[in-house]
Formats: C-alpha cells, sequence, structure tokens
C-alpha cells in the first residue's frame, strides 16, 4: 500500500537546498566585537569598500542591491520585507550567509550588517582618527621634499 499523505515531524528539518543551511525566520543584525576598536569613519569606509567591490564575489547584481538595502534599513522589519520581496533565503541567524531562489549563496561580514560593540565614539574617536591621519599627513609633506631633491 501507498502513502496518500506524509508530513515531517514536528522536530524534522527540511532543507531544499542539499548540502547548504536550512532556511531561519528567526534572524537579526549580529552583535560583533572588532579585533581593534575602529572609528565611524572607518567602518564606513569598510562598508563602501565592501559594496563597491561586491559583484567581484559572483551572484546577481539585483540581488546584492536588496541585500544592501536590507543591511542599511534600520528596522528589522523593513529589513525582512525587502528580503522576503527579493525571494532572498537567510540561512544563518546572523544575516552573514544568504541564498537567492537560484541557491546562488551571498556571504556578508559582520561589518556591513552592524556596528562593533567597541565602536569608538565621541573624544575617542577623534583621537584615534588624528592618529591615522598623522603618517598620511607626514608621507605627504615629505613626498615633494624627495621630489624637489631628486630635480
Amino acid at each position: 500500500m501507498g502513502c496518500f499523505c506524509s508530513k515531517v515531524g514536528a522536530n524534522s528539518t527540511v532543507t531544499s537546498r542539499p548540502g547548504k543551511e536550512a532556511p531561519t525566520k528567526q534572524y537579526s543584525k549580529p552583535r560583533w566585537k572588532s579585533q581593534e576598536p575602529i572609528t565611524a569613519a572607518k567602518l564606513q569606509r569598510m562598508q563602501e569598500e565592501f559594496w563597491d567591490t561586491q559583484p567581484h564575489y559572483g551572484g546577481d547584481k539585483a540581488m546584492w542591491d536588496a541585500i544592501k538595502a536590507a543591511c542599511g534599513s534600520e528596522d528589522m522589519d523593513t529589513a525582512r520585507l525587502i528580503l522576503d520581496t527579493a525571494g532572498i533565503i537567510v540561512a544563518r541567524a546572523d544575516m552573514t550567509v544568504m541564498y537567492d531562489e537560484r541557491g546562488v549563496k551571498y556571504e556578508l561580514p559582520k561589518y556591513v550588517l552592524a556596528q562593533p560593540s567597541n565602536m569608538l565614539r565621541g573624544e575617542e574617536a577623534e583621537q584615534q582618527l588624528q592618529h591615522e591621519q598623522q603618517p598620511l599627513e607626514l608621507a605627504q609633506r615629505q613626498q615633494p621634499a624627495q621630489a624637489v631633491q631628486a630635480g
């Protein structure tokens, strides 16, 4: 005899993509800590660099645009709506792994999803920014001096 109707048990997990993570409905932007404290300006540069180079990671540009919009949204309801509308499946609860409907994998670093818990703010950020700019200013001052000596 055959089975007329089958049903997955309550404790079973079904994966529509063999060998890949199962989709999750419970996800949120990750909480993370950078190896060394960074400023908002440095975080923004890192994010811009990632989004500028993301086509080199493969995948569909429309999917990357939807993922970027979801990452930039202020609230999770908007992010979920954007991802659901685009047909993007979130595979990890921290949103670092996603798939499109064709099964293409999209991996995201945590720094494009959220700010680190140890981000420098206020005076600390200003001091760090000044510290980062000093070697650059010194190199710019030395460069014209070297050009004059060479001439």
